[in-house]
């Protein structure tokens, strides 16, 4: 007689999530994954995969001002915010069907409803009004925007969320934040049309990357006419009779916009869903605290991705989840590796990188070698337009090895994904140099920077 419905119940339809349950389904176990929204989770719904869309279509008013350039002659255009919208939520609607499709084929039972946790082994369907059991439960509700409740007229905000379904855009927005979120919608909206200002309460955007990519972006943001705000935070918000809102600074600058969007990080989505009642510890963030095998202080509950706030990447979540598989169906007890993860920032220029920063590898060796390149990218050559691509990489001086990697310019995040091979190889500079150049590309740099830039010796630098 089974002692349990489930020999695995997950909480959360997210890349994470679907992948433990489909895989542990594929390999025989009873599973169910039980989501209240959309299956794909925010990366695919309301996160990366949208934005990405969005990115695309922002650049399109470059490029045809960059037509020109090559001969091209471009009529009037125009551009239509519902049609983008619409062909938005195909393409999702496509893609959750791709999840459901691959866990019904690997044999999962899919529960479309909010689950909460009674005790250690117990879960309750809200919608059906009825509970299972289940032998282990993986949390992986992921996160959502952090509130900010606190500012007066908060209910006039947006969050990254609400973006994604506007009805019409703005003439103008603000946004609060200056993270890889903020920036990126910061550029979105700009290449739209929209009069955009950024704001943030730190000395310079993109905190913890390396300091020549945040110098750098927020150079080519402003010279775009994206204008950023710095060492200031909004104190309160009016709606006018004209449904514009006034956004009185901290700085005593009041701006008047059409959205006020509020990225200023995400929180773990923990709130209500019984981790009490079944004895699950958390952090002051509402982040459950788990242990190298991704394992909770109750021996059979386990979380991954977002929702316990170690790095929020959807790949990260993913890597989570096979390793999850691999501890307890495989027999193969597996810590997630978080060392040296390749991650980009879609602005416009895009941000690439992998490993250690420049002040992150001066606290860590005693001597670097900096090899930095600055151009002109040559697509940007013939239409006149002035944007200049960064490349630059951090060698331990006295290993050789390459430990950190960064490029601001087309196509960054692509070529991040191959150096991160790179990277995490440790390869030697002396690799890189004996590596061929592919010409004429703008990659050729990354192994044609033969002598050092400067050297930092004991986090001074030395020219």
């Amino acid at each position: 007689m089974q002692k349990f419905d489930y020999d695995l119940f997950v909480i959360g339809g997210g890349s994470g999530g679907v992948r433990a349950g489909r895989v542990a389904a594929s390999l025989g176990k009873r599973v169910a994954v039980a989501e209240e929204y959309k299956f794909g989770g925010t990366c695919v719904v309301r996160g990366c995969v949208p934005k990405k869309l969005f990115v695309y279509a922002s650049q399109f008013s470059e490029h045809f001002e960059d037509a020109a350039g090559y001969g091209w002659s471009v009529g009037e255009n125009s551009f239509d915010w519902p049609t983008l919208i619409a062909n938005k939520d195909k393409e999702i609607d496509r893609l959750e069907g791709i999840y459901r499709t691959n866990l019904e084929r690997a044999g999962a039972d899919i529960i479309q409803s909010r689950a909460e946790l009674i005790d250690k082994h117990t879960v309750r369907i809200v919608n059906e009004d009825r509970t299972v059991t289940a032998e282990r439960i993986l949390i992986a509700v992921g996160g959502r925007p952090s509130p900010h409740p606190a500012l007066s007229g908060f209910e006039h905000t947006i969050s990254s969320n609400e973006a994604f379904h506007l009805e019409k855009l703005p003439k103008a927005i603000a946004i609060a934040g200056g993270g890889y979120i903020a920036v990126e919608f910061a550029n979105i909206f700009h290449g739209l049309g929209v009069e955009t200002t950024l704001i943030y309460r730190g000395q310079e955007i993109l905190n913890r990357f390396d300091m020549d990519m945040r110098r750098g972006l927020h150079k080519a943001m402003e010279d775009k006419g994206i204008r950023i705000i710095l060492h200031s935070v909004a104190q309160s918000v009016e709606k006018r009779d004209d449904d514009t809102l006034d956004i009185k600074l901290s700085s005593g600058e009041t701006l008047n916009v059409g959205q006020f969007m509020l990225a200023l990080g995400r929180a773990p989505n923990t709130e209500g869903l019984g981790l009490e009642a079944a004895g699950v510890k958390t952090g002051a963030h509402g982040e459950i605290f788990i242990d190298d095998y991704s394992r909770t202080n109750v021996d059979n509950i386990y979380a991954l991705g977002d929702v316990t706030n170690r790095v929020q990447l959807t790949p990260v979540a993913i890597h989570e989840a096979m390793c999850f598989i691999d501890t307890v169906y495989r027999d193969k007890p597996t810590k997630p590796d978080f060392e040296t993860i390749a991650t980009a920032v879609f602005s416009q220029p895009e941000i690439g990188t992998v490993g250690l920063s420049e002040d992150e590898a001066a606290r860590q060796f005693e001597e670097l070698e900096i090899y930095r390149a600055e151009f002109r990218p040559m697509r940007n050559i013939l239409p006149g337009r002035q944007d200049k691509m960064i490349m630059k990489l951090v060698v331990d001086a006295e290993t050789r090895r390459v430990v950190g990697a960064h490029i601001l310019g087309p196509d960054a995040g692509e070529m991040a994904q191959l150096l991160g091979i790179a990277v995490k190889a440790r390869l030697s500079k002396d690799a890189f140099d004996a590596t061929m150049a592919v010409h004429p590309t703008a990659a050729e740099e990354l192994v044609t920077m033969y002598q050092p830039s400067y050297r930092v010796k004991n986090g001074e630098r030395v020219d």
